[in-house]
């Protein structure tokens, strides 16, 4: 069931949503792990489905076409929760972007994605106990200059934290959809409404900032632990 928050998050209004694992635990090992949450995470944008995502899951590896394509045919005529803007998977945390589109669509949607993972995650490893920190951070997203930031920020991530030496070699992320290189049916996210600039413009807005970005989180580390 969902957790009630002191500050329920409003409808129609875009937020930044962070979550980490307890005591920084890495909860991705592999490939298959980040795409079982980034599934999970686009199965659980929608309401009122018909079958539950371990089921779902199960029966599309049987079928031949990708799994955004299986799933835009379930959901058919079915409404959204949320809207997914923009994330990014990293190995001890993730960031999201989302647009909350009904009542209570954020929260129910965090729960769901993080705990169908959890149980996942607990069966594969044969471990018990909860994987995430007990109640996910946001902050409402209130500019457009705040949003560009941000989504520069969080495609960032793992080039800060050293995995790779440049976003687009980051597979776990919306990166590669906002420079143009997704098509569009295997899209996730939905920003075209957000972004003046355009795939190229966004690219070089991004590298800009690449090796600024490594150097003040060094700094940062130094001084004081920041969870975002």
């Amino acid at each position: 069931m969902a957790t009630i928050r002191k500050n329920p998050l409003v409808t129609g209004e875009v937020y930044h949503i962070f979550s980490r694992s307890i005591e920084k635990f890495k909860i991705f090992n592999n490939r298959a792990q980040y795409f079982k949450l980034q599934n999970a995470l686009q199965f659980y944008q929608f309401s009122n489905l018909p079958i539950c995502f371990s089921r779902f899951a199960e029966a599309a590896k049987t079928l031949k076409h990708g799994y955004r394509e299986r799933l835009l045919d379930l959901v058919n005529d079915k409404e959204k929760s949320v809207e997914i803007i923009a994330y990014c998977l990293m190995p001890t945390h993730i960031h999201l972007i989302l647009k909350q589109l009904q009542e209570n669509g954020i929260t129910s949607f965090i729960s769901n994605s993080l705990n169908s993972y959890s149980h996942y995650f607990n069966l594969k490893h044969k471990r018990k106990g909860p994987l995430w920190q007990s109640e996910f951070k946001n902050v409402l997203v209130s500019s457009d200059e705040q949003f560009l930031h941000l989504t520069r920020y969080i495609h960032l991530n793992p080039v800060t934290a050293r995995l790779v030496d440049n976003p687009n070699d980051w597979e776990f992320s919306s990166y590669k959809e906002y420079i143009g290189e997704v098509g569009d049916k295997d899209q996730i996210c939905q920003f075209n409404d957000l972004m003046e600039i355009g795939p190229k413009e966004y690219e070089n807005f991004i590298l800009i900032r690449k090796d600024y970005q490594r150097e003040l989180a060094e700094i940062k580390q130094l001084l004081i632990d920041d969870d975002y």
